[in-house]
């Protein structure tokens, strides 16, 4: 099977997604997006007419972000009109797809050079602006599948296997302190553009979100997300959420809700894009690979707890690549909500230490549609920063779906 080679990967800081006051809430998503296309041009020199597509992952596709916000990328960056684009929306798993699609046009033999990316701007496109509730409004849906909101999907999974208040917490506090260490060492400069507004002034150049002085004390103080969330009875069901969990997993007592602000991914904005080339389209620029794709995979499972599917969807790809989880020096598992990452290591058999190396998106953030495509860098940069080989990345999404990529550095 043709390859499909990694040239490069950027993104730029995550910033705090709050109307009033985060860092990027006066760059457009478009332009946000366009500066990592611009980033990839300076830097790696190719003619834009060039790139037979460019593939963009967006979770809230209204407003600002819709009308194909990744073609609009496109105009705005100021490339060629003949430089295509294409947005499309797997949930959280939206970047991380992005990039797998690109892969796959280069692998068929279709295309030779292609971007693969995503960009949320959730300061100016909240989750929920597209009004489509958890399953379109459809009471057919909901009848077959009784869906639950994400934050209470993850208490469930934590109320399932066992997982405490202080369990999420502590594993938190690891992604804070892993992601400060990782900041003050400048271990994602190499990726890492800084976000400018129009006139050309940085307004961005570091993660905005991290705290750095969280303390396991202070995150005990947090009151629980979700609980009142879990008593809330939709006007045309006689189920409370947590009642509807506890319909489809009759073996607990109750959901135990375990999850704040504190131990779940932090609401952030971001863009990033990956490049990728053919093996000949590359030598015969005389580009140097930093990394091949080596196998990609989604999967599905139970949709009302939701969040599991990483599991499946990384033992899918792990039999495609003919590996175990041995083979895999380093894995990046979005850390949605502390639960994901616990369950997807235990189920897995998958050490602490060789998980989220840097922290997660409980101290970084996760801008919806564009952390895949940003934790494909992550773990590509860290791989080259260790001088080791292999990388998986995988990703919970809505719906009951898991994404799985993994790469092999050169």
């Amino acid at each position: 099977m043709p390859e499909t080679w990694i040239i490069d990967c950027v993104r730029t800081p995550r910033g705090r997604g709050k109307k009033e006051t985060g860092a990027l809430r006066e760059i457009h998503p478009q332009e946000l997006f366009a500066q990592t296309l611009n980033a990839l041009v300076a830097r790696n020199g190719f003619d834009p007419r060039e790139v037979e597509d460019v593939v963009v992952g967006t979770v809230t596709e209204v407003a600002e972000q819709g009308g194909c916000v990744a073609r609009m990328s496109v105009l705005a960056a100021g490339w060629p009109v003949e430089a295509t684009a294409v947005s499309l929306n797997r949930f959280c798993g939206s970047g991380q797809q992005a990039v797998n699609f690109a892969a796959m046009g280069v692998m068929s033999g279709q295309q030779d050079l292609v971007i693969g990316g995503g960009v949320e701007s959730m300061s100016r496109v909240p989750m929920g602006a597209d009004q489509s509730g958890l399953d379109g409004h459809n009471r057919h849906l909901r009848e077959i599948h009784p869906l639950v909101p994400q934050g209470v999907s993850a208490d469930l999974i934590a109320t399932l296997e066992g997982f405490s208040r202080e369990d999420c917490d502590r594993f938190a506090l690891e992604s804070q302190r892993r992601a400060k260490t990782a900041m003050e060492n400048g271990y994602f400069k190499k990726s890492l553009i800084p976000a400018k507004d129009l006139a050309g002034n940085v307004v961005l150049d570091r993660d905005e979100y991290p705290r750095p002085d969280a303390t396991l004390e202070g995150l005990g103080k947090l009151e629980p997300s979700f609980l009142k969330m879990g008593a809330y009875r939709m006007k045309d069901g006689p189920l409370t959420f947590d009642e509807k969990a506890k319909q489809a997993y009759p073996q607990i007592g109750r959901v135990e809700h375990v999850h704040t602000a504190g131990n779940s991914s932090g609401i952030v904005d971001g863009a990033g894009s990956v490049l990728l080339a053919s093996p000949d389209y590359a030598r015969a620029r005389g580009w140097k690979p930093r990394a091949r794709i080596i196998a990609t995979a989604t999967c599905g499972a139970e949709p009302v707890i939701m969040l599991t599917a990483p599991v499946p969807a990384t033992q899918r790809c792990l039999k495609k690549a003919k590996m175990t989880m041995k083979d895999i020096d380093l894995v990046e598992i979005n850390e949605a909500f502390a639960a994901v990452p616990l369950k997807v290591m235990r189920d897995l058999d998958i050490p602490h230490d060789r998980v989220n190396v840097n922290g997660g998106a409980i101290a970084l953030g996760h801008p919806l549609g564009a952390t895949g495509a940003m934790l494909i860098g992550t773990v590509i940069d860290e791989l080259e920063r260790r001088d080791l080989t292999t990388g998986l990345v995988t990703m919970c999404i809505g719906g009951g779906m898991g994404i799985t990529t993994i790469l092999e550095r050169f």
